[in-house]
């Protein structure tokens, strides 16, 4: 009977009708429905059976808004138990009650995009997850605002790609409903990946990622920096579960692996570290969706559900630092692990747990994936280059948290004398912490989790067989040791020419060139429609002097004409300019073009 009860409690609707009352109750009430309203997901998804639920027709089309298999209901328990630690660490970190509030409607729309079970309802969603980021962006003012035009501009686009996808698939199949071969071959598939490649931040379509997430409140990017990212992968692989163009997102994944871990290394700003490690860490899941087997998709899930803990944490640790001492730039921190002990715990942990070090979760996902693509192991003589691609992401991301690390907690002394984090944000921290701990001791747990595991060997006790999927192995242990060894030298080495670094993503120069292109086709469009406007009124004011003048106008074109002598004559208009008024602005031309053009098309219809 319970949990009957819990599936028809629509988990999206929930945290909106919170997120209502956050504007209007009193502070510590709102938050605290904000935070139990999460709660209900997180139960939700995790006792809820599988299944359709709430199904129905809209305009006349099946829709499935709330659909829990295995893979839905692993992304429904990761975000509702971020959501629950984000609000906690908002109310610590003073963000105000509007913009918690958009951040919780920002929540439930991604929450509904992963339970959507067709792609109507998921359209929905998407497009308002897209619109209530960009709220959250711009809450903030300052610099936020114009990242915010640059960001709505890209997801607005990769929006109008996912919609196009939706309609080209429908025109194909007939249904909407989620089908297990996923998004519709040909047409549909390529706009769907170019639409959801601008969310998953593919390598030319990434630059909102670190162009916007350092620029609103701190506690704004700890929501930013999984609910979009997160939910469109997982999004992804509903769109290519299998299928032709796999490869393809295969090699992509692993090029944003390295590509992320490389820029990241060479940013002075924390939070744009942390972007690029967003993409990078993507970069690992989309590679295992693009590799297909039971393996890929079970290390793709489980990444992204460890993603969803671990990176979160790192946006808190860093908010914190930035709380408290106002300083953006890693490299004019240090000495910080005295000042503020629970805040490098914190950041250990989520460190930690990024770097896959054995006995965090990142491990146990990260290896997963690395044996899906190793040929070896589980992976296709195709994925060779792949596993190497992954291989220097990780000494890369193992790199770049070693520096943002030594320089924000351990470089010399502080010269800062500043408080440690607040109860809340503590406690949002160490919960997140223990999670990532909690899943890579007990990797059985996150394993059973996992979406087609099942159809895996595993072996539980020590020295597993080859063949057989065992994180601890000795293999694997030896395999993180490689790892960590090469990347402390080579920190070691780089560590002042890097200081000295601070290049910025080269492919940046998208915004200047669409801004200067933008301003010339606006000014070409404009200033051709001053022309034409120009010419037709005086067209027109010239038709409208013929008419009432007839005779001069004929005396007119005679004085052109050579051998002709013409008397003077007076105008029966007495001289008196025109009054005719014909300027009209864009839109009001645009309006009666419409309807003109509406009422022809009517015309030949009928």
């Amino acid at each position: 009977m319970e949990l009957e009860f819990l599936s028809l409690a629509y988990p999206p609707l929930l945290v909106f009708a919170a997120a209502l009352l956050v504007f209007v109750l009193p502070r510590i009430a709102g938050f605290t429905l904000g935070a139990l309203s999460l709660a209900a997901v997180l139960a939700i998804s995790l006792f809820v059976p599988e299944g359709h639920y709430l199904t129905g027709t809209f305009l006349g089309f099946e829709v499935v808004p709330f659909y829990v298999d295995e893979f839905s209901r692993m992304i429904g328990i990761g975000l509702g138990f971020l959501g629950i630690c984000s609000v906690i660490y908002a109310y610590s970190s003073e963000a105000s009650k509007a913009l918690t509030a958009l951040a919780l409607v920002y929540v439930s729309s991604s929450i509904g995009a992963a339970f959507a079970g067709d792609w109507l309802v998921l359209l929905f969603m998407w497009e308002l997850m897209a619109v209530t980021s960009t709220l959250v962006v711009w809450h903030y003012g300052g610099d936020a605002v114009r990242a915010g035009f640059r960001y709505a501009l890209f997801h607005g686009t990769g929006g109008v790609l996912v919609m196009l996808a939706v309609a080209a698939h429908y025109i194909q199949v007939g249904t909407f409903v989620y089908s297990d071969g996923g998004i519709a071959d040909g047409l549909p598939a390529l706009l769907a990946v170019l639409g959801m490649g601008v969310n998953v931040a593919f390598i030319g379509l990434h630059t909102w990622l670190p162009d916007t997430y350092p620029r609103p409140h701190f506690a704004a990017s700890v929501f930013l920096s999984v609910y979009t990212t997160k939910t469109s992968a997982f999004v992804l692989y509903r769109a290519f579960p299998e299928g032709e163009g796999t490869l393809f997102l295969a090699y992509m994944g692993g090029l944003m692996a390295v590509y992320g871990a490389a820029f990241a290394l060479l940013q002075h700003d924390m939070r744009a570290l942390l972007s690029y490690h967003i993409q990078a860490q993507l970069g690992y899941i989309i590679a295992g969706i693009g590799m297909t087997s039971g393996i890929a998709v079970a290390g793709a899930m489980t990444h992204l559900l460890n993603n969803i803990l671990f990176k979160s944490l790192l946006f808190m640790a860093v908010g914190v630092v930035i709380y408290r001492t106002g300083e953006e730039d890693l490299y004019e921190l240090g000495g910080l692990w005295r000042e503020m002990p629970l805040t490098a715990i914190g950041y250990g942990l989520g460190a930690f747990s990024i770097t896959a070090i054995p006995g965090f979760n990142g491990y146990v996902s990260k290896g997963m994936l690395f044996n899906a693509a190793d040929p070896h192991y589980y992976g296709e003589p195709q994925y060779q280059a792949l596993y190497w691609l992954l291989y220097l992401g990780a000494i890369g991301t193992l790199l770049s948290f070693i520096k943002l690390g030594y320089y924000v907690f351990f470089h010399g002394e502080s010269d800062f004398e500043v408080a440690d984090a607040k109860p809340g944000q503590t406690v949002a921290m160490l919960g997140l912490g223990g999670a990532c701990l909690l899943l890579g001791v007990w990797w059985q747990g996150l394993a059973d989790l996992a979406p087609t595991v099942h159809h895996l060997e595993f072996s539980y006790a020590g020295g597993a067989e080859h063949g057989h999927l065992h994180p601890y192995s000795l293999g694997h242990l030896q395999t993180s040791g490689i790892l960590i060894a090469i990347a402390v030298v080579a920190f070691a080495v780089v560590r002042k020419p890097l200081s000295k670094l601070d290049l910025e993503d080269p492919v940046m120069v998208v915004y200047p060139a669409t801004y200067y292109v933008s301003r010339w086709s606006m000014l070409a469009v404009t200033e051709t429609y001053a022309a034409v406007d120009a010419t037709v009124v005086g067209v027109v004011k010239r038709c409208y002097w013929v008419g009432n003048n007839p005779v001069l106008a004929v005396d007119a074109a005679a004085r052109r004409l050579p051998l002709v002598d013409v008397d003077e004559r007076r105008p029966t208009d007495g001289g008196r300019p025109s009054t005719i008024h014909l300027r009209a602005g864009i839109g009001t031309t645009v309006l009666v073009l419409t309807v003109v053009l509406t009422v022809v098309l009517w015309l030949l219809v009928v």
